[in-house]
């Protein structure tokens, strides 16, 4: 895995970037190169590569397409496949792209060299590239390494992903940054006053816990919740088995959080940082939490479980309301929480909710700016009865099928009553179809787009 730079150097061979059709670019290219290209059919389409070699067969210099606008618009980072294309070497970027368009090409370029390798040999691009001019290098190279980590964390199956092992990343994140770290765990949380982690978690050989890792002495206060269901097997709502089998990915909120976290800490951002994830497996056993039951919150509110397979904001609330007696500058929740997101938006966009327009306006020209791309939905408050049951307080899972998504985030805003700017993400976690700078498998939601955002929601 290859996520940085190469360091410049005068024989950096040339990388001349040409949009399809670009004939003008084309004919001002030395009478050789463009030979060899006319010989070789090459037409400027996305991600296509020509190398031209010298006089002994070593590449001289390589022409890489950026298409037309159509099919740019269909992909983040097209130009990124020519990486993975390229023979070994370090290339310099010779192109026409806008700084925005340069940045994001230059990330793509370092996403690329992502290969999850644990289990087995991942062959990654050799080809390097000297750091454009004009671009934030060591900013491109801690995004790198974040979304990095959200990538391997989702990636990583259950039994070496477990509640033990995420509380052990989120650890060595800390160690690495001078955070500190405390978790509360097993019957520690009913002690403590987080009724519904422990509901949720207790089934599971491995113990129940919330993780809560600070940063940061100065500076507005930014507090990050991450839904940590390491393993959801629904509970005893049972989910089938071609449902279950990625749900090693349903802690995706928790790996996109720490990669963020990671970024924010790296950058050195002047804010104090908090990161709480209540970390679980959704098992089967006798001492399953039930259907029908009837939770107690840390908040006081009362939740009758209508759906085991709704876990996800049960754990989630007690962090909330944990996180919302400090009162933070702002709070982010980001959770793989509904099904309803996916079929909303599909695999590529992030929902958010906000309960302050200048948050979502901000984050919305921070998604653009960061091709991670984000879509707003509402707390529509005439669907807060579907999740008064009248039971209880609250019900996990309302019934009809309608704004599965709305009604979720609905769910967690009662568990924020006292911090004004909550925002929550429902998304995904993983790609299904292999893209460049994005193989299939998991990869982070928004992180980006917040990174990019913060300044100004923060005043920073």
């Amino acid at each position: 895995m290859t996520l940085t730079f190469a360091p410049d150097t005068p024989d950096a061979i040339p990388l001349i970037v040409i949009e399809k059709g670009d004939d003008i670019v084309l004919g001002a290219l030395p009478e050789p190169v463009r030979v060899w290209a006319k010989a070789n059919g090459f037409q400027g389409t996305l991600g296509e590569v020509l190398v031209m070699p010298d006089e002994v067969g070593a590449p001289a210099l390589a022409l890489v397409g950026s298409g037309d606008p159509v099919t740019r618009a269909r992909s983040r980072f097209g130009l990124a496949a020519a990486r993975a294309k390229l023979p070994a070497g370090t290339y310099r970027l010779q192109h026409a792209l806008e700084p925005a368009a340069l940045e994001n090409a230059a990330l793509g370029w370092l996403l690329e060299g992502y290969r999850f390798d644990r289990y087995a040999n991942q062959k990654a691009p050799q080809a390097m590239i000297v750091p454009p001019d004009g671009i934030d290098t060591n900013r491109l190279e801690v995004i790198a390494a974040g979304e990095a980590l959200t990538r391997d964390l989702i990636n990583t199956p259950t039994e070496d992903m477990g509640p033990d092992e995420l509380e052990a990343a989120v650890r060595s994140l800390a160690k690495d940054h001078g955070a500190q770290v405390s978790v509360t765990e097993g019957r520690d949380l009913l002690d403590n006053n987080f009724p519904m982690i422990h509901a949720v978690g207790r089934a599971a050989e491995r113990a129940p816990r919330l993780i809560d890792m600070r940063w940061g002495k100065t500076g507005p206060t930014l507090t990050l919740v991450g839904k940590g269901v390491c393993f959801d097997t629904g509970g005893l709502n049972l989910k089938p088995g071609a449902s279950m089998a990625l749900m090693k990915k349903d802690m995706g909120g928790a790996a996109t959080v720490l990669g963020l976290a990671k970024m924010i800490m790296s950058l050195g951002l002047p804010l104090r940082l908090r990161v709480l994830i209540p970390a679980v497996e959704n098992a089967v056993a006798g001492n399953a939490f039930r259907p029908s039951d009837i939770l107690t919150s840390r908040k006081g509110l009362t939740v009758e479980v209508n759906n085991t397979d709704a876990e996800g904001r049960l754990v989630l609330a007690d962090a909330l309301a944990l996180a919302d007696e400090e009162t933070p500058d702002l709070m982010i929740s980001m959770a793989t929480l509904t099904g309803a997101a996916r079929v909303a938006v599909g695999p590529d966009l992030s929902p958010f909710y906000a309960t302050q327009q200048t948050d979502a306006d901000a984050l919305r020209v921070g998604a653009l700016a960061a091709a991670d791309p984000v879509w707003e939905m509402p707390f529509w408050a005439p669907y807060e009865s579907l999740i008064e049951p009248g039971i209880a307080d609250l019900d996990n899972a309302p019934k009809g099928g309608f704004a599965g998504s709305i009604t979720a985030a609905l769910f967690l805003k009662r568990f924020v009553t006292d911090t004004p700017r909550y925002m929550h993400f429902d998304i995904y976690g993983w790609n299904p179809t292999a893209a460049p700078a994005r193989p299939k498998g998991g990869v982070g939601m928004g992180a980006r787009a917040l990174l990019e955002a913060l300044p100004e929601m923060l005043d920073l």
